[in-house]
């Protein structure tokens, strides 16, 4: 396996698509299709192949492309457009070379509807294609019974019905046809049909659910279940057609859909080749800059560059805003809707999943990269004069008032710097005042720092909010920090970040880094305090108990409770268990305590 397709594993995403292999030539040699690409691609890699072909396939492998889509339908759609195309060694070609149905609206005097394979230039509405053939006949069947759409292919022109040329055929006999080659129907009474059913096939299956609804519902009144059943099948199979594609979409000419990200040293731009409505190309690069070039530079340069490659003709281009760049007779159009604004859609979705993998395998090769981005992006939103590179976070951990104590835990390079973490016993607080505590333990800190010449934080996290906050303040001010650096509060309820002095607090996006390393800092904090307090309040309940027995140290203390598991069960204990677990000598000593303690208790009742 080569560091190239080691690098490719590890940032591929868990999202559906369609992977290429290509080899080392750059032919690519078999495409596929996935629900979840990381896993599905990982898999010729992480085990032996049993199958000799598949194993000659893994071991051509020199590089590794993917284009992400949105539903696992999308994949199915893709994946017959790219071998069609590309017509790679390692995939089974079909012979008869079939495309997935579409359903068409027939440009006619009276409009046929009916399934297809060929899309024809003739003003007629294609919907599709559809990877389920069961849902589409499904959807017809519907259609002919419901709306008495005719099968037939006679010429029904207004004069060939004039004329008496034709004569109804059994559909009418049977009442599944009105007859409209004999002028039983009108055409507007057979367009209003024709309206519904083109309504249901952009998606808006409202219109024929409610007709379903109540022939389900007169056929189980007259006790025809299965009927009612079979009914309901066919409406299950027709859900399917409530999403649209954005592989494949109506469009019946060619055109090229161009997208667009940058970062400060780079723009990426995402090129799809479509093809009477079909994606069967897909390509994204990367420009390094040099000079302050624009958008529109750099998109023109992109657009200009896969087209020569491509030797696309196009004569339309879908671009996200107008690039500098003119072309004879060719249109650049920004979309707003419908099918060519899903297609732009798709476009940037694969360019900003081609920015972070790239960003991904960069620092995957150079760790301290993201380091210093990450730390860059909390200087830039917690609007700090420094890089944070040493973070100290406080916390304060009182529970019911008994045994206060706090934790500082210390991140440097935006991990956690365990040796440097520290715990408090609060001194100078009686009873449960956290804001008394943090003020001590922030002044106890600091001065010590300040005494010993260590270096200093440049951020301070209090987790708490401004109530908190303020009393850290106090204290960096007595000791003539305040100014010098950062301090923030993160209140737990909405994570909302407060600054000394300003009564409004600041909403960092849930999903950004530098929310995330603030959470990790505070959960920290709090983790670290609370297995602080969790031994000395243990430690408390053991000193109340057993330290005032004079001959018994903390070996023996030790063995009666690991054993024991508690005061009570030793106190319970006859003097044979205690000495099979300390000796005799410990044993008088024990006996004796216990006594003492019930003749005490006794006295007390």
């Amino acid at each position: 396996m080569t560091d190239e397709i080691k690098n490719t594993l590890a940032v591929i995403p868990h999202q559906p698509g369609c992977y290429q292999f290509l080899d080392e030539k750059g032919t690519v040699i078999y495409v596929g299709k996935a629900k979840d690409l990381k896993r599905r691609v990982s898999s010729y890699f992480n085990k032996v192949q049993e199958h000799p072909k598949t194993r000659i396939l893994v071991s051509k492998i020199r590089n590794i492309k993917y284009i992400v889509v949105n539903s696992e339908e999308d994949t199915f759609l893709l994946e017959n457009n790219l071998i069609k195309e590309l017509r790679p060694r390692y995939n089974v070609l079909l012979k008869d070379d079939k495309s997935y149905p579409s359903i068409v609206v027939k440009n006619e005097y009276f409009p046929r509807v009916y399934k297809t394979r060929n899309i024809v230039k003739d003003g007629s509405k294609y919907f599709g294609p559809y990877t389920s053939v069961q849902s589409v006949n499904a959807l017809l069947e519907l259609f002919r019974a419901n709306y008495k759409i005719r099968t037939c292919r006679l010429n029904l022109t207004p004069e060939n019905i004039a004329s008496g040329k034709f004569k109804v055929c059994l559909e009418y006999h049977i009442k599944r046809c009105e007859g409209p080659c004999e002028g039983y129907q009108s055409l507007e009474s057979y367009n209003k049909n024709i309206i519904d059913i083109v309504e249901i096939l952009k998606g808006n299956v409202s219109i024929i659910e409610k007709q379903i609804e109540e022939k389900m519902r007169e056929l189980s009144q007259q006790m025809r279940y299965e009927d009612a059943n079979e009914l309901k099948e066919k409406w299950i199979l027709i859900q399917n057609f409530r999403e649209k594609s954005q592989v494949v979409s109506n469009i019946n000419y060619n055109l090229d859909v161009f997208s667009f990200e940058e970062n400060e040293n780079s723009a990426y731009i995402n090129y799809l080749h479509v093809v009477i409505g079909g994606i069967n190309q897909a390509y994204t690069f990367e420009y390094k800059k040099k000079l302050e070039e624009t958008p529109e530079e750099l998109l023109g340069m992109g657009i200009l560059e896969m087209r020569q490659r491509y030797g696309s003709e196009s004569k339309e281009i879908i671009v996200p805003f107008i690039p500098d760049l003119k072309l004879h007779g060719v249109e650049f159009v920004v979309p707003q809707r419908g099918d060519k604004k899903r297609l732009l859609s798709l476009s940037e979705k694969n360019v900003k999943q081609y920015k972070i993998d790239k960003l991904k395998k960069t620092e995957i090769l150079n760790p301290e990269q993201r380091t210093t981005r990450i730390l860059k992006t909390m200087q830039k939103d917690l609007r700090l004069k420094e890089m944070p590179i040493h973070i100290e976070c406080f916390d304060n951990s009182n529970i019911q008032g008994t045994n206060p104590v706090a934790a500082c835990v210390v991140f440097k390079k935006a991990k956690p710097s365990k040796k440097d973490y520290r715990h408090f016993n609060i001194k100078s607080v009686i009873g449960p005042d956290d804001y008394a505590s943090m003020r001590e333990i922030v002044e106890r800190r600091y001065s010590r720092l300040l005494n010993e010449g260590s270096s200093l934080p440049q951020l301070i996290v209090i987790d708490g909010g401004k109530g908190q906050l303020h009393a850290a303040v106090e204290s960096l001010q007595k000791i003539g920090l305040y100014g010098k650096i950062a301090v923030i509060g993160i209140a737990k309820r909405l994570e909302e970040i407060y600054y000394p002095d300003d009564s409004v607090p600041l909403y960092i996006d849930k999903n950004s880094e530098t929310l995330k390393l603030i959470q990790h800092l505070r959960d920290e904090a709090h983790r670290f305090g609370i297995t602080f307090h969790r031994q000395k309040r243990s430690k408390t309940q053991l000193v109340s108990e057993l330290d005032d027995v004079k001959g018994i140290g903390t070996e023996t203390k030790k063995k009666l409770l690991t054993h024991f598991k508690s005061i009570k069960r030793i106190k319970e204990a006859n003097e044979e268990e205690i000495t099979k677990i300390v000796g005799k000598n410990k044993s008088s000593i024990i006996m004796n305590w216990i006594s003492s303690s019930e003749h005490k208790n006794n006295n007390k009742n």
